[in-house]
């Protein structure tokens, strides 16, 4: 138990630190806007049961309702047609290892503060590795925009051809995958980018890595936090039968530097 034990210390020290990557739910908190004649996404909604009165004289509780894809969450592979016959692809049947990993977080955040549409491509990657060394096979590939700055109208940004928000091009989803990644995530409110219906494959992040049978994590905040690596996530879904994803508290650990 000497790892585990070392893990305590340093965190009872100070020297390992938790970063929560988590929004807060509550009703306000946006939620992906999809075509009218699509079914839609349920926000957040919590309903008091009683609150230490006569409904319960010595309990507070809540009722909730809400989709499975509201706030920060997680996608299971069985979320997007393409993963529909992934092995352990739902929520409940994910091996709970692949809920602890290590972090490679890419910072666009320039280009993304450039232009609502920025898209990330192959030479971004690239140019990270050539900075910061190869993306290691099964990690998480979190995407740094500072999007989740934004708060109301300005997180979903939709115009009269839909949302615009900053998200991976096909190629540069492929080539995550010929890294072996774990799984992806982003600030916005989907893995992919706010106009990806125009790309082929649409919705690319979609459609490329839960075929593949990997994972996606969205609506994170902090990322601003986080070293481009070294970090480790904590991102463990809600065991829902048959699942197709979860919100969940995103939690990473993070090495501080000596004093």
């Amino acid at each position: 138990m000497t790892v585990l034990s070392d893990l305590i210390t340093a965190m009872t020290r100070g020297s390992v630190r938790v970063i929560d990557l988590t929004h807060t739910l509550d009703p306000d908190f946006p939620v992906i806007v999809l075509p009218a004649d699509f079914g839609q996404c349920a926000r957040f909604r919590m309903e008091e049961v009683s609150a230490y009165d006569h409904r319960g004289p010595a309990w507070k509780w809540h009722n909730l309702s809400m989709s499975e894809h509201t706030g920060t969450h997680f996608d299971a592979p069985i979320h997007w047609v393409t993963g529909r016959d992934a092995p352990n692809g739902a929520t409940d049947s994910i091996d709970p290892g692949v809920f602890v990993g290590p972090v490679c977080v890419i910072d666009f955040s320039a280009e993304s503060a450039r232009s609502d549409d920025a898209t990330l491509e192959p030479a971004h990657i690239l140019a990270w590795e050539a900075e910061h060394g190869p993306i290691p096979a099964d990690c998480w590939v979190l995407l740094r925009t500072d999007w989740s700055h934004r708060q109301g109208a300005a997180y979903l940004n939709l115009r009269d051809d839909g949302a615009h928000s900053p998200g991976p091009s096909p190629e540069a989803v492929r080539l995550l995958l010929e890294r072996g990644i774990r799984g992806f995530g982003t600030e916005t409110v989907g893995t992919d980018a706010g106009q990806a219906q125009h790309f082929d494959p649409p919705y690319p992040a979609h459609a490329l890595i839960h075929g593949a049978g990997r994972y996606g994590l969205q609506c994170l905040r902090n990322l601003d936090h986080l070293p481009p690596t070294g970090a480790v996530l904590l991102a463990a879904p809600l065991k829902i039968k048959g699942g197709t994803g979860s919100p969940l508290r995103v939690l990473a650990l993070i090495e501080e530097p000596a004093p």
